[in-house]
């Protein structure tokens, strides 16, 4: 009786093993798709509390070209090669840089592609969001840098639905589809305006903290 009572125990336990590993194979790998830089939770609330609450201008003079973007920044590697190649899983790249094979997922849909083309690289601030909220005083070598940036949570793999959906929208106006990711999309945000001086509307602002209470519990 004790030996049947073992087995149930040990079978039970193997079967909660096995569970947990798929579980665990199928949501894990979506955190190595997260670009740099996304600050906790308590660290981007300090950083919402400091941004310059102030409207947007300039809005009829942006133009996407005073932004220079996708130049190389490593070896041969344009920017957005070198998140392909950085975000993606199990990516192969010719000598010019550009993926010959590999996935990419787009955590703000939930959307895997293996066609290079087929994912794009999205701005979490937007250029032209950038360029109403400040942008528009920078020199241009700070707007390259921006619309560049390797290091911060700025560039994402997004589906080409996705980031058509998106646009130049903030998250008073857009969050991303799967509510997973809403916590880390708000402080990639906060972080990218944060480091780069640019402002926030009141309405933004009011989304902003309002998005890291619900899905950050901050």
């Amino acid at each position: 009786m004790h030996t049947w009572k073992r087995l149930a125990r040990n079978l039970s336990v193997a079967i909660t093993a096995a569970v947990l590993a798929v579980l665990v194979f199928d949501v894990a790998p979506a955190a190595a798709h997260l670009p740099p830089g996304i600050p906790a939770s308590s660290t981007a609330l300090s950083q919402l509390n400091s941004l310059t609450v102030a409207s947007e201008s300039h809005d009829s003079t942006y133009n996407r070209d005073l932004f220079p973007h996708w130049v190389t920044v490593s070896g041969t590697c344009s920017a957005r090669e070198y998140v392909l190649r950085r975000d993606g899983e199990n990516v192969t790249v010719g000598s010019n840089c550009y993926p010959t094979s590999g996935r990419w997922h787009s955590d703000f849909d939930n959307v895997w592609t293996s066609t290079p083309s087929s994912a794009t690289i999205d701005h979490v601030v937007a250029l032209k969001e950038a360029w109403t909220s400040g942008a528009w005083s920078w020199t241009t070598a700070r707007r390259q840098s921006f619309a560049n940036d390797i290091s911060s949570p700025q560039l994402w793999i997004a589906s080409t639905s996705v980031n058509s959906s998106k646009g130049d929208r903030d998250p008073a106006e857009w969050v991303p589809p799967v509510t997973s990711v809403r916590c880390n999309y708000a402080k990639a945000w906060i972080n990218v305006k944060y480091r780069y001086g640019l402002s926030v509307n009141s309405a933004e602002k009011t989304a902003l903290r309002s998005q890291l209470s619900t899905y950050c519990g901050v």
